[in-house]
């Protein structure tokens, strides 16, 4: 045990004394959450308008009021229907609604500069919602479930955290072991009669405590600084956190026994294990719009569990039964990952 309590030290140590190292690991999650719960957002704001109106009626001042009195339009009033295309074409506005009255009802026209999907989109669903709650023969009633102001930091959360001890714990372990076999303290302990696993142990605790230290923060940051709903299941969120970072030691250490040098094991971890994690675990891209090829590769992506995982404990707050799934498929990954990582790095100390 002193020899362990030893091997411990010594690691904390070397974490502690690179300060440049410790302060880029504390700050990293910090603004990666930041920047995504703020800064980086699906949400449409100030959604410049126009309208084309045929003849003004009670229906069409009550349709453009509405527009006005949206806090997600920025109404610029009327426009002339041969100015249209060149108003959009000059970016002046991002959208059009043509107003026609036929009748006693309004027949609606949306024109929308689509030069960016995912924006055009979202100002078309604004607008599309616009029209249908003025028409009072309709009546649509929505609940939003779970996230009801739609902030899309609800949505990035689960990811970071399922991006972050990635980085933290299978991108550092891995350059620190491999840093100790550059160095060739790695051969000296190998002969000592310290036994591989206690070596093991020794170089991963610090990092299991250092990504427990990260997971307090970026938990207390998300329910207070992002506002995410609390609930009970925190205790939930912390077990399969924990889970999730003991598989991503593993997967340090199996790097570690496959390169031989720090440059290999940062290509390694950032193009095996990053771009996976930011482009198949659902993160930003919804897994079930996938082909069905990349949908089966993301089932060996340990990130999509996790996320998937969070968004039912986090965004949902459901109990633990319904992620059972997520967490024996995570625990089994586990299991599968150091045992592969133990034996390779048992037979490379032959």
């Amino acid at each position: 045990m002193s020899v362990f309590k030893s091997l411990v030290k010594k690691e904390t140590i070397h974490i502690l004394r690179d300060r440049r190292t410790m302060l880029i690991t504390i700050l990293m999650p910090v603004v990666l959450l930041l920047l995504f719960g703020f800064a980086i957002s699906t949400e449409v704001n100030d959604v410049r308008v126009v309208a084309v109106v045929d003849r003004h009626t009670d229906m069409s001042r009550d349709l453009l009021q509405r527009f006005e009195v949206n806090d997600y339009f920025t109404f610029l009033g009327l426009a002339d229907p041969a100015d249209v295309d060149r108003i959009l074409r000059s970016g002046m506005t991002d959208a059009a609604v043509f107003i026609r009255t036929h009748g006693e009802r309004l027949v609606t026209q949306i024109v929308v500069d689509a030069s960016n999907t995912t924006t055009a989109r979202a100002m078309t669903g604004y607008i599309d919602g616009v029209i249908n709650h003025s028409k009072p023969d309709d009546l649509v009633l929505t609940q939003t479930l779970y996230n009801p102001r739609m902030k899309s930091a609800y949505n990035f959360v689960p990811g970071i955290l399922g991006m972050i001890f990635i980085l933290i714990c299978a991108i550092m372990t891995s350059v620190s072991i491999v840093r100790e076999k550059e160095s060739g303290t790695m051969n000296l302990l190998l002969v000592s009669p310290v036994r591989p696993h206690t070596i093991i142990l020794g170089k991963l605790v610090p990092y299991f405590i250092l990504s427990c230290v990260i997971l307090a923060i970026m938990l207390i940051m998300s329910y207070t600084v992002l506002d995410l709903p609390s609930s009970p299941s925190v205790i939930s969120v912390v077990l399969v956190s924990l889970i999730y970072i003991i598989l991503a030691l593993s997967i340090g250490l199996l790097v570690s026994t496959i390169v031989s040098t720090q440059i290999t094991a940062l290509i390694v971890s950032a193009v095996m294990f990053m771009l996976p994690v930011i482009m198949l675990s659902g993160m930003i891209f919804p897994v079930g719009n996938m082909p069905l090829l990349l949908q089966g590769v993301s089932c060996i992506i340990p990130a999509r569990w996790y996320v998937e995982a969070m968004r039912k404990l986090m965004i949902q707050q459901l109990d633990i039964s319904y992620i059972s799934t997520e967490i024996t498929i995570l625990l089994s990954m586990t299991v599968i990952l150091l045992a592969l990582a133990v034996a390779k790095f048992k037979s490379s100390t032959r």
